[in-house]
């Protein structure tokens, strides 16, 4: 069997394929010793283009964004704008007003006679605050904020808000259609209930899927003015904060894209321009019609834009740790933060030898700001009484907001660029720690006792995963980026198989022919999938725990306590950091159970691998003149070659091992080998190798 490469000359060992991430096409040939040979596909393009004299180009609407960012960078340093977030009340609809009316017939029920002004100073801060702070103001005894909360919606829905009622303010629909055109992500980020975004979006003609996320108040302890809600649409859309541009109408939202490090427009449909004027924002203008896609994208050109955009002495920007982007932080300390100066800066009048005390002052110098300010709009404060009433566990304050980035400039400096993994464990360590000091954390509910189970028997937080920390990953089977995380899992609980640590397997169906259990028996087999998996077909544990993209990771401890949640690709290292914070934490606190979870894989218990040489064949390739069969026994990881009747004659590849090897048959690897193509010309046969993102070639002889 004669072999030869299909690219010439190979790489030297240091470029090896494997150590290049950014390398995603392989082609190799079996040949009696290993020869690896891998070019980037960025190279083949390159090298056919010299040839053909073709060239590459990038997707027009992104260029054209970034051609007209590129030029408002040059003339006023607004910056590159990715993402746009939009609040809704006030903004994308015209729902102050009736809000108030629902919330005047709430109070009017219970017999206390309100106005619709009296709900001014908490707009924007949440139902629960919105109805509580007027609660508090006219000493209601006995409030039932949630009581009142599901009063409300109840009212708000059947009352003024109708679909298609026409609330939506002028304009507000052509803005968000122009942002997309341009590629930029659009976001809802608002401060109220899931219930009443529908709701609005709805009665405004707003159809829900025009916007890339949908963020709401359901999953969050801490609403505006606190930055989580704004920090968490950036994740899910994945775009840096420093790239997220937000349209605000309320004080706390202003202040919470501030503290967000976001830039904002603020709208004037429910405070003065003095009063906005007074929170900073980048932008004004009096209502989102008069928002125009030049002011997103070059920061517009009136005069009290011009002053905002005065060039800064210092330019920095505050990136979060994405494992500790959570929901749910309740308060504390934010974790892991870099601090980068800007290269411009740091390049001119030698300031690269003081960086750490350009960071020191200025960070000090925004706090302080920031104190100034909270203290100077005192009275406009929502939570002013914030330690006088039960509201001081639903948010968090305007001066205790500043406190907490005061705390922040500490470590701020002690975290900078390239901090070690024991130092970011240790960090984890002190927030869980802080976590459970406060006593808030949510307790994650128990799986309905009626949901299948995969792998295992039905579990209970409270009875098997008792002293375990657990890793809920909600994931569907029709989602590709949730199979690319698989890796990431199988690493964790090869890591942490002798501790107390479990991955349990949320599948939360996002189309209803998903939810059957043996197409997900199915999914767990072919990726074999070893960990207990639930089929929460209506999605309750999800709606519980607020998850909205998939797949999302949460981290749940011993005590069944909600750690911290994180979405995306990408966070194996936040991952591993988190899980081990969490056991070394618990561990001391001698609270771990090492009892293993009773596994009865499906793989053990399906009869089919048992009657069957091959597990998930993929694909066939026939070699017609030699009587011969190609098949691509996929998560066996090897190449079947039989005759035309069936019979075996030989295999490529090792069989069950995983890898990326070249060799002779005996000794080569692959990695879920798919699709094949036979080219009788050249006796070549060619194999997709799925999991290595690898060409591979086999050249046999007849």
């Amino acid at each position: 069997m004669a072999l030869k490469l299909l690219w010439p000359p190979p790489p030297s060992p240091s470029s090896s394929a494997l150590s290049r991430p950014n390398s995603f096409f392989f082609s190799s040939t079996f040949v009696s010793s290993p020869t690896p040979v891998s070019r980037t596909l960025d190279h083949l393009f390159q090298r056919r283009s010299k040839k053909q004299g073709l060239r590459r180009r990038p997707v027009s609407a992104c260029l054209k964004v970034e051609q007209q960012q590129g030029a408002a960078t040059a003339t006023n340093q607004w910056g590159k704008v990715s993402a746009v977030l939009f609040d809704m009340d006030g903004v994308l609809c015209n729902s102050e007003e009736p809000s108030r009316m629902a919330a005047v017939d709430v109070f009017a029920e219970m017999g206390v006679q309100v106005t619709v002004d009296d709900f001014v100073p908490f707009t924007g801060t949440g139902e629960i605050n919105f109805l509580g702070g007027v609660a508090n103001a006219k000493g209601v005894d006995g409030f039932d904020p949630e009581a009142a909360k599901k009063r409300f919606f109840e009212i708000y829905l059947d009352k003024y808000a109708k679909p298609e009622s026409g609330i939506g303010f002028p304009g507000a629909l052509e803005l968000v259609t122009q942002c997309k055109s341009k590629g930029l992500k659009v976001a809802v980020a608002s401060s109220a209930d899931r219930i009443k975004v529908n709701a609005n979006l709805a009665a405004a003609g707003l159809p829900i899927s025009m916007f890339d996320a949908i963020v709401s108040a359901d999953a969050f302890e801490n609403l505006k003015p606190a930055p989580d809600i704004f920090l968490a649409a950036s994740r899910i859309l994945d775009v840096p904060p420093s790239e997220c541009l937000v349209i605000e109408d309320a004080l706390a939202g202003v202040q919470a894209a501030q503290a967000a490090n976001m830039r904002c427009i603020a709208v004037t449909t429910t405070m003065s321009e003095e009063a906005m004027k007074n929170a900073g924002p980048s932008l004004i203008r009096s209502q989102i019609g008069s928002v125009s896609l030049e002011d997103i994208l070059s920061g517009g050109s009136d005069s009290y834009n011009e002053k905002m955009q005065q060039p800064q002495v210092l330019q920095f920007s505050v990136q979060k740790s994405e494992a500790v982007v959570t929901d749910r932080m309740q308060n504390s300390p934010i974790l892991n933060e870099e601090i980068a100066i800007s290269d411009k800066v740091s390049s001119t009048g030698g300031l690269q030898g003081s960086r750490r005390e350009i960071i020191r002052y200025g960070s000090l110098g925004i706090a302080l700001s920031c104190l100034y300010f909270a203290v100077s709009n005192w009275k406009m404060c929502p939570y002013r009484q914030c330690n006088m009433h039960p509201l001081k566990r639903y948010g968090t304050c305007c001066l205790e907001s500043t406190v907490l980035l005061l705390k922040r400039v500490k470590v701020q400096l002690q975290l900078a660029v390239g901090t070690p993994r024991f130092s970011r464990v240790q960090q984890f360590v002190k927030y869980i720690s802080d976590l459970e000091a406060r006593g808030s954390t949510t307790t994650v509910p128990e799986f309905p006792s009626k949901l299948d189970w995969l792998n295992t028997a039905p579990l209970q937080f409270r009875r098997d995963l008792k002293g375990k920390v657990v890793l809920l990953d909600f994931w569907t089977y029709c989602c590709i980026n949730c199979m690319h995380v698989l890796p990431d899992l199988e690493f964790l609980e090869r890591k942490y198989k002798d501790m107390p640590f479990t991955v349990v397997g949320v599948h939360s169906a996002k189309f209803d022919n998903e939810k059957d259990l043996e197409a997900i028996r199915n999914a767990v087999l072919r990726y074999n999938i070893s960990h207990p998996v639930v089929n929460d077909g209506e999605m309750y544990l999800w709606r519980e725990l607020g998850i909205n993209s998939w797949p999302t990771f949460a981290i749940v401890g011993p005590n069944g306590k909600l750690l911290a949640q994180v979405a995306g690709e990408g966070h194996r290292q936040d991952l591993d950091d988190l899980v081990e914070a969490a056991l070394l934490y618990y561990g001391k606190k001698k609270i771990l159970d090492k009892t293993p979870i009773p596994l009865n894989l499906e793989k053990n218990r399906d009869q089919r691998f048992y009657n069957s040489p091959l597990k998930f064949p993929g694909k066939l390739a026939i070699d017609v003149l030699n009587n011969r069969l190609f098949i691509s026994d996929s998560n066996h990881n090897r190449i079947v070659i039989t005759d035309l009747d069936g019979n075996f004659i030989l295999q490529v590849g090792s069989t069950g091992e995983e890898g990326l090897r070249d060799g002779s048959f005996e000794t080569a690897a692959f990695n879920r080998p798919q699709g094949l193509a036979y080219n009788p010309k050249k006796n070549l046969l060619y194999v997709a190798d799925t999991e290595n993102h690898a060409l591979r070639s086999v050249e046999t002889s007849n």
